[in-house]
Order: C-alpha cells, then sequence, then structure tokens
C-alpha cells in the first residue's frame, strides 16, 4: 500500500521541489489541497492527521502550528523544512551522512528537522574534524558561504528576476546578515559540535541554485600541532566511508582544480567536499558544494522520508 505523503506548503519553492522528485513514484500517494485553497484551515489539518508522513515547508510559526494539530495522532510522522525545530532535542536532525548512527536516529523518528542549506555544507566539513579530535576547543571557526537566491524564497526570487519589483536587487552578489546573529548559528554549533558558536558570513550570488560553503583552518593552531594537508583530507574521508551521498575529492584531482563553481550539482542531491592548500602550507580551505535546494533543502527531505519509510 502507498504511503500517504502530505507537503503542508506544496506551492512554495521547497515544496515545489519536493513534488517534482517524487513525481512518477508508485510508493507515495500524495495528498494534495488545491491553491485557491491552502488557507483552509479545516482542509489543512484534515489532510495533516490524514497523512503518514507530513512534509511542513512552512514559516517556523505555521510549523509549529502544524505540529500541534498532528500532537495527538501517533500515526502521522513529520518532516519540518523550518527552522523552529532543528535544535530541538526530540527532533532527529535530518543529516543522515553526519555520523555513523545518524540514518537509524532519522528512520525511527516521528519527528525530522530537514537541515539548513548553509549548515549542511559547514557541519558537513565541521563534524568530522571534531569527531576526530582534530578541531580542538575554543578554535575560531568561520565560515564564508554564497548561495544561488532560490534559498530566499518566493520573495527574494521575485525581487532578483523581476526588474519591475518595487524592491528590486540589481546587485550580482551581495553580504547580508551583517549584524552576524544569523538563525542557522545555533544549528551549526549544535550539530557541529562546537563549544563556540562560529562566524558566519553568508552572500548571495545572481545564479538560481548552487553553494559553496568555505571553512578556512589554520594547521598549526588544530589539534597537536602537527596537522597537515593530507591529515584533514583523511580525517574527512574516514568520516564518510562507506555512503553515496557526500563525496570527498581525492586530494591529487583538488590540486588540479583552478576555480570552483558554485553551479555544479544543480538538480542533484548530493554534496561534494574538497580540502585545498599547498602539502606543507601553513593552512587549508575546506569547501562543501551542494544545491541549496536539492541536499540543502527538498533533496535532503526526500533522502530523509525515505529513510522514514523504510522503518
Amino acid at each position: 500500500m502507498a504511503a500517504k505523503i502530505f507537503i503542508d506548503g506544496e506551492h512554495g519553492t521547497t515544496g515545489l521541489q519536493i513534488r517534482t522528485r517524487m513525481a512518477g513514484r508508485r510508493d507515495v500517494e500524495l495528498l494534495s489541497i488545491p491553491e485557491a485553497e491552502r488557507r483552509n484551515a479545516a482542509l489543512r489539518e484534515d489532510m495533516l492527521n490524514s497523512a503518514d508522513i507530513a512534509i511542513l515547508c512552512l514559516p517556523d510559526d505555521a510549523s509549529k502550528e502544524a505540529v500541534k494539530m498532528v500532537a495527538g495522532n501517533n500515526k502521522v510522522r513529520i518532516i519540518d523544512t523550518s527552522t523552529a525545530f532543528r535544535v530541538a532535542p526530540d527532533w532527529a536532525y535530518g543529516f543522515a551522512e553526519m555520523d555513523k548512527a545518524q540514518g537509524e536516529k532519522i528512520r525511527s523518528a516521528r519527528y525530522v528537522a530537514n537541515p539548513g542549506c548553509y549548515p549542511t555544507g559547514a557541519i558537513g566539513l565541521i563534524r568530522p574534524l571534531r569527531a576526530a579530535g582534530i578541531l580542538p576547543d575554543g578554535y575560531p571557526v568561520t565560515v564564508n558561504a554564497v548561495s544561488g537566491y532560490t534559498g530566499g524564497g518566493k520573495q527574494l526570487i521575485a525581487q532578483m528576476e523581476d526588474k519591475a519589483h518595487p524592491e528590486h536587487l540589481a546587485a550580482n552578489n551581495f553580504l547580508y546578515g551583517l549584524t552576524l546573529k544569523h538563525k542557522h548559528v545555533p544549528e551549526m554549533t549544535i550539530h557541529g559540535l562546537l563549544d563556540r558558536a562560529p562566524l558566519f558570513a553568508p552572500s548571495v550570488g545572481r545564479f538560481a541554485q548552487g553553494m559553496i560553503v568555505q571553512l578556512p583552518l589554520f594547521l598549526e593552531d588544530l589539534a597537536g600541532g602537527h596537522q597537515s594537508l593530507e591529515s584533514v583530507h583523511a580525517a574527512l574521508d574516514t568520516h564518510y566511508a562507506g555512503q553515496s551521498i557526500v563525496s570527498v575529492v581525492p586530494l591529487e584531482e583538488s590540486a588540479g582544480l583552478a576555480r570552483i563553481d558554485a553551479e555544479e550539482l544543480v538538480g542533484q542531491d548530493t554534496m561534494k567536499l574538497y580540502v585545498f592548500g599547498t602539502p606543507g602550507g601553513a593552512h587549508v580551505n575546506l569547501v562543501a558544494v551542494l544545491d541549496n535546494l536539492g541536499k540543502g533543502a527538498s533533496g535532503a527531505a526526500v533522502q530523509n522520508m525515505d529513510l522514514m519509510l523504510s522503518a
């Protein structure tokens, strides 16, 4: 029997991408509200409680409201794509490759919080080094990133694409989050196993999808003071062995590259990790490349759904 899936917020950017990924699948039955009825609260509540898995593609407050609607219905499981529950202790964090046990936590969970796009790249780089004891307590982590503008949802898409929009943005690239209080910082801190919040500097480029997340490191300040380009790469490679979603690019391949393209993985639900630097040098730059709407959002939601359905 096909599992019933309801995408609450199916007409938004993330919801539409999830629907596209599930088109043609026979193992799921998509429950749907016509766009004209999307504000019908009674119909929405009925759909939520009729689902086996509800995927919430909503602002934080609306997600919290939806969870309350199904709180007494133990049959319904939730995947939430907002920031509302990403650091909640009773929610499984939906980054299955984060460590060896995370996939099973997601598979057996009733509530799963889908990661943010920037944190997926940042945590993907940070957590293996913390787990291996390479990134020491107190290290001043800096995360620099650029995303395609679809990460900002329909409003930012309109501002970037519609020249007649009253708040049209003409910049080819812009920094934001200038107060350094970005909503993704707690998520990076907790799931990155950091004891000190990172300095996070996000930006948006004039391209629809794609993302680069950078983690620059001073080797002499890492644990033991004797880490190298090779040892940092080996830690990532070991951490992600045995799965096919997150790949660590060989050092030889990385050394032959002149540039990294933020759009390299557009349309894919995987992530690539690179380690750049000079052998024997003092620094390394760790880089994650992903599609902000793929592994950074909708692709991850579908991966988590598939894990939950396999329970």
